[in-house]
């Protein structure tokens, strides 16, 4: 790849976001382009931004490097001579642990035709676009992992604005140990975000310990101190051995607090000096244990409501509201409804163990009609019903829950139907053009944002009139 402006400046740009700039030894990375002087003025630069930076020139140079050492993320010249570029693809595939990528892709080339990659950057770029792009890929990596090993994604599919928010704070902090409250109706996705946290900040460089789940409020008060600190034998009656609390098991990791609002005065002093000195005693104690433990909490109340009314500490409320995230209840995600119905439909199939195509126009009206007071834990219950108790090629609206049914029961007469059915088009239409349009109108990347399969993204061209051949390469 031949250059033609020279490398990026050494002093970041001012422009550039306080987050954008990475603490020191936050990751490893490989900068791979042919022009040697640009992949060692970059690597030089990014070590001065925190990074540990390696240059390499070769396809052999950079197997050589990736044989060696492990790499965070990899920006990898996407026209390598002798297919070198698609031989360091292939062999970061078959690493265990692959790292981020982020395609270099020069102005007279496309995206598209370049490796498959989690960002693309175009090369030569500013500082700000370099880290933001080491920023986005490791993001899209991350959340990646979360999908092929925890499962726990299922609350974060879709395109609306205000999930989009949710995951840009997270994949802001997910690789701190800063402490994180997080608020939300009830159903929508507060322990999955907890999870998602936890695995993200694990794949992107932060606590890499266990994940600790412990529902406050349905532990016995008596004995959630046990529970959280441990005790040892004979601190009281029934404890008959030492047991370890859920806090040294979660040392090194994360501990997600469900339901914190239900802690008694008593616990909240308690979880006060964990949370300032990350220092307690187990029940019956006088050994004081250390831990280094990120905490991630969560309540569907209002804490500072509770705070006025003298049932929740103010000074602990203060220590855990660091980062503050809220999770958006279902009626206001738009269209991320149907996405989400489609996202959990696939789920259904392979436990009915029969197929289906997807829902009649009935079903889509019924399921955007409701006000889904349980969020996506309700939506993902109905779909799951629905294709257990059907026998249709496709969800009817018969199939749904009879409170989805009775939503949908003033349907427009025929000429009604069809305009809302075309009003109904426009923003899902858009939804894809936006999600097309991010991603350099890659239709794998598209589909992925917007949680289908390209099968059904074309299905969808075909469905709303969307000319592929219009769209560029893809």
């Amino acid at each position: 790849m031949q250059h033609l402006v020279t490398p990026p400046s050494i002093t970041p740009s001012s422009s550039a976001p306080d987050w954008a700039h990475p603490p020191a030894h936050e990751g490893r990375l490989l900068i791979i382009d042919d022009d040697r002087r640009m992949a060692s003025q970059t690597a030089q630069w990014l070590c001065r931004q925190g990074y540990h930076a390696s240059a390499a020139a070769t396809a052999t140079e950079a197997l050589s490097a990736l044989a060696r050492e492990a790499f965070d993320v990899c920006l990898v010249d996407a026209a390598l001579p002798d297919s070198g570029s698609q031989r360091i693809e292939r062999a970061l595939r078959q690493q265990a642990d692959r790292p981020a990528v982020v395609a270099l892709v020069s102005r007279q080339e496309h995206a598209d035709d370049a490796i498959v990659a989690d960002a693309s950057l175009t090369w030569p770029a500013a500082d700000v676009a370099i880290l933001d792009s080491i920023t986005d890929a490791r993001r899209e990596r991350a959340r990646a992992c979360c999908s092929e090993t925890s499962g726990q994604t299922d609350a974060f599919v879709g395109a609306d604005p205000t999930i989009r928010r949710v995951l840009d704070v997270v994949a802001r902090v997910a690789h701190t140990s800063a402490t994180i409250l997080i608020t939300g109706e009830t159903g929508t996705g507060k322990s999955r975000l907890a999870r998602a946290i936890h695995d993200m900040g694990h794949a992107a460089g932060g606590p890499q310990g266990r994940f600790v789940d412990v529902a406050c409020g349905a532990v016995n008060e008596n004995l959630l101190e046990s529970e959280l600190f441990g005790h040892v034998a004979g601190a009281f009656t029934g404890a008959i051995k030492d047991r370890v609390g859920r806090f040294r098991e979660a040392d090194g990791g994360t501990i997600f607090l469900d339901e914190i609002a239900t802690a008694s005065p008593a616990m909240q002093v308690k979880l006060l000096r964990v949370l300032q000195e990350q220092r307690f005693e187990p029940v019956g104690s006088s050994t004081t244990c250390q831990v280094e433990t990120r905490v991630v909490l969560a309540t569907h109340e209002n804490l500072a409501e509770l705070v006025t009314e003298g049932r929740f500490r103010e000074d602990l409320f203060w220590r855990i509201n660091v980062v503050a995230i809220e999770m958006p209840p279902l009626r206001k995600r738009g269209n991320d409804i149907l996405l989400l119905a489609e996202h959990f439909l696939r789920d259904a199939q392979q436990l009915a163990g029969r197929r289906v195509d997807g829902f009649s126009e009935a079903a889509r009206e019924a399921l955007l009609a409701h006000d889904w007071p349980g969020n996506v834990r309700e939506l993902e219950h109905a779909v799951r019903r629905a294709v257990l108790l059907g026998r249709g090629e496709c969800v009817e609206k018969q199939d749904l829950p009879e409170t989805l049914q009775s939503a949908a029961v003033d349907l427009p007469a025929e000429s009604e139907a069809a305009s809302l059915k075309n009003a109904l088009e426009v923003p899902e239409r858009q939804l894809i053009l936006d999600a097309l349009a991010r991603h350099g109108w890659c239709r794998h990347a598209a589909a992925r944002e917007l949680g289908i399969n390209r099968t059904s993204l074309y299905k969808k061209f075909k469905r709303l009139g969307i000319d592929v051949a219009t769209l560029g390469p893809g």
